[in-house]
């Protein structure tokens, strides 16, 4: 690492020590048409005798100038004409400037890419995926308009993700037609008064048209893909719908409003019941169990709060009563109902799809101008050895049970897992957790899964991390391995909580041949578009966030686009997305954490704040956890956000709203804060942060003030 810093800086010495030289020498003085009159006769009296080495000389020249970025490359190139003819003269300028170009080209990227793309990585992500996938035209673009300086041209694009071959051979391509142009300017150089001459207001315009020429041919060449996607498939001449969605649940209904609210004719197709995984076996159900739960360990906790004694006893079937009250006093926010009044046509059945703009429901054909793919996903089960052979339980089946489970193992320690787990510890379960990584929440930093790990075990329950399934004996005993040894886990129940994966199966997807991603889910690009543009992906199924309101953000990228396209289009933003496991302590986050940053070679400062000196905290006897806040070095922009504690779910917001505005630690630190709310943790992070790089020196020379004051 030292020896590649010291080569920056020889390399960067080098360069400056060479620019100065040729402004302190006034070396421009060679570099004008009146000088280039002057020595004309004579140059080309050398040329007709010396002409490999003046080719070779010129070149090198050019080579020089063009790496350094200094003025005089027109004169250079007009001199190619002059010397040389059209022919020799611009194959001698065009490869001299290439060359010269993609020297300084290398030598930018060596000294700079690797430091702005840390430090600015997260925001160059659009510019860095548009570069990799259309670097060259848009190159070309800009090569073919002289009005660009090249010389920025060079540095801008050193510093983005483009192969140095493409910019070479695009380079040469780009500069051809204003090389061509100078270069027979140079052949007739007595009528050439100034450099300004050359390039008419008509002549660049005529360049500006040529510059578009690639990015006409990137449409073209996109619109022939498109074409070739459609190849073999007959487009209605009328459409039943504007709209189609398939899948009621977030993102699904969030596409249908959006659709009815414009007025627009929309079709939503649901095979089961309206509101999806979140309203029937996800959010709604687990946060109303969760609240049972923490009831039940507050009151087992009475005496903290000077209450002697209370002592619940448990219905466990009142409270799967309770929780099914919970999702019918919810459910007609989703209902057929409401959906109908607002002019959606909601259809019950399976639909499949038969071609890009129709769908088959029960046998059924409808057709639709855009169709929204909103299928969700499924609790994920392991090909584990004997699970087959087990009654186990997923996120989606645990809502059926009817007893209270004595024993019951957790596979897997994310946000499902740990919250179930810590919910039947509290009901009154003996739960063990089993987690093959190294703590809790793996996603999340180690000391937010440490944390809930100890809340865990306060609660009852076994925390088995490193533990890896290996098989399910006797349809009753998880078997893992745990430091080279066997480890038996025996259950009366066992609860599958590995994740979720995407529903593709039975909507004809590989009928008509829809893309699935790596990892399963149906590939979206950035304006939630599939392989085929009038169809849409939002939600679980198309990633890379499995979150409610991650679905709903995309349903109304994916909706708008949809009834809009290709007039107007937008990108889903994923710059700023939060979420919360809602554990006791609740773990919430926004942005980056330190692993990840640590892992992205991002450079960050860390500031926290204990939950334990927050006097509400202190008051409500949860005095635990943290804020913590990752910032740009130097800065109070921030990167990401981790909150350990009580209410972390409800104190993120106003990070998020900062991070979405671009407010800084300043900011929330200059706002009022309610006294006394967990909010104020917010602010007085801002302040650890703020105390941190206090002015040392200023604040002496306060003191001496104070001190003068007081005579």
């Amino acid at each position: 690492m030292p020896s590649r810093l010291n080569l920056r800086l020889v390399l960067l010495v080098a360069f400056s020590a060479a620019i100065a030289a040729f402004f302190a020498l006034d070396l421009g003085q060679y570099l004008t048409l009146a000088n280039l009159r002057e020595q004309r006769d004579a140059l080309r009296a050398f040329t007709e005798d010396h002409l490999v080495l003046m080719v070779a000389g010129y070149m090198l020249v050019y080579i020089l100038m063009a790496a350094l970025s200094v003025p005089g490359a027109a004169v250079l190139t007009i001199a190619g004409g002059a010397l040389f003819g059209v022919v020799l003269g611009t194959l001698a300028v065009s490869f001299a400037s290439t060359i010269g170009a993609t020297l300084v080209f290398l030598a930018a990227r060596f000294l700079f890419r690797d430091a702005i793309q840390r430090r600015f990585g997260r925001r160059l992500k659009t510019i860095n995926e548009g570069v990799a996938r259309d670097g060259a035209f848009y190159l070309l673009a800009l090569r073919l308009v002289p009005a660009f300086p090249f010389w920025m041209i060079n540095l801008v694009m050193a510093l983005t993700p483009i192969r140095t071959w493409t910019y070479f051979w695009v380079s040469q391509v780009g500069m051809l037609p204003a090389t061509v142009v100078y270069v027979n300017a140079g052949t007739q150089l007595a009528q050439v008064e100034s450099t300004g001459d050359i390039l008419t207001p008509g002549l660049i315009g005529a360049f500006v048209l040529l510059g578009l020429l690639p990015l006409l041919l990137r449409w073209i060449t996109r619109l022939l893909a498109y074409r070739k996607v459609y190849r073999g498939w007959s487009r209605p001449q009328r459409f039943d719908y504007n709209l189609l969605v398939i899948g009621a649940g977030a993102a699904g209904l969030v596409s249908a409003y959006i659709g009815a609210t414009v007025k627009a004719k929309v079709a939503l197709v649901e095979k089961h019941r309206m509101g999806g995984d979140c309203l029937n076996t996800g959010c709604v159900p687990s946060k109303a169990l969760l609240r049972t739960a923490r009831l039940i360990a507050e009151a087992r906790a009475s005496q903290r709060y000077g209450i002697r004694s209370l002592t619940p006893e448990l219905d466990f079937g009142a409270v799967m009563t309770r929780i099914r009250e919970v999702i019918a006093r919810i459910e007609p926010h989703d209902s057929p109902e409401r959906y109908q009044a607002m002019g959606v046509e909601v259809i019950e059945g399976t639909a499949t799809l038969v071609s890009p703009w129709e769908v088959e429901v029960d046998g059924r054909r409808l057709s639709a101008r855009a169709i929204v793919l909103a299928t969700g996903a499924e609790p994920l089960v392991p090909e584990l050895p004997g699970l087959d052979q087990t009654d186990y339980l997923t996120s989606d089946t645990l809502w059926d049970l009817k007893e209270l489970p004595e024993r019951m193992v957790v596979l897997g320690g994310g946000p499902i897992g740990c919250e179930l787990a810590q919910a039947f510890a509290r009901l009154g379960a003996n739960v063990t957790v089993v987690e093959m990584s190294e703590h809790l929440l793996p996603r999340e930093d180690p000391e937010a899964g440490a944390l809930l790990a100890e809340h865990l075990e306060h609660d009852g329950a076994e925390v088995a991390v490193d533990h890896r399934a290996v098989r399910v004996d006797n349809g009753d005993t998880l078997v893992c391995s745990h430091n080279g040894e066997e480890v038996h886990l025996p259950f009366d129940q066992l609860l599958v909580a590995l994740g979720r994966r995407t529903r593709t199966s039975g909507y004809g997807l590989e009928t008509i041949g829809v893309h699935l991603s790596e990892r399963g889910q149906i590939h979206a690009d950035p304006l939630q578009r599939t392989n085929f543009p009038n169809v849409y992906v939002c939600g679980d199924a198309a990633g890379p966030y499995q979150f409610t309101h991650v679905a709903a953000h995309q349903a109304w990228t994916a909706a708008v686009n949809a009834l809009i396209s290709p007039f107007w289009t937008f990108r889903t933003d994923y710059r700023v997305i939060p979420w919360v496991t809602f554990t006791d302590p609740e773990v919430a986050r926004v942005g980056l954490n330190e692993q990840e940053a640590a892992e992205r070679g991002i450079e960050v400062e860390v500031t926290r704040y204990g939950l334990d000196d927050l006097d509400r905290a202190i008051a409500d006897g949860d005095a635990y956890g943290q804020v913590k806040v990752l910032t740009e070095p130097g800065k109070d922009r921030i990167l990401g956000v981790t909150l350990i504690g009580a209410h972390a779910g409800e104190m993120l917001a106003e990070f998020v709203l900062a991070m979405k505005h671009n407010l800084g630690l300043n900011k929330i630190l200059g706002t009022i804060h309610v006294y006394p709310t967990w909010a104020e943790a917010n602010k007085f992070a801002a302040g650890e942060w703020k105390k941190a790089r206090k002015p040392e020196a200023a604040l002496r020379w306060a003191e001496r003030f104070f001190r003068w004051r007081r005579g």
